[in-house]
């Protein structure tokens, strides 16, 4: 998960660089953190059913 993050921050660090802007290393970075964050709930809630 942290990889996953550290990976959307610097992906949206270098879209910032090439388009000189300043808002895409906090958009890729907040997307990454909320869908990683949805995966792991998802395969929490799948394990719980299962062990039901």
């Amino acid at each position: 998960m942290g990889g996953a993050i550290w990976l959307g921050n610097f992906f949206g660090n270098w879209l910032d660089t090439k388009f000189n802007t300043t808002y895409w290393e906090n958009i890729m970075t907040l997307f990454v953190v909320f869908a990683a964050m949805y995966l792991v709930i998802s395969q929490v809630l799948k394990i719980s059913k299962d062990n039901d």
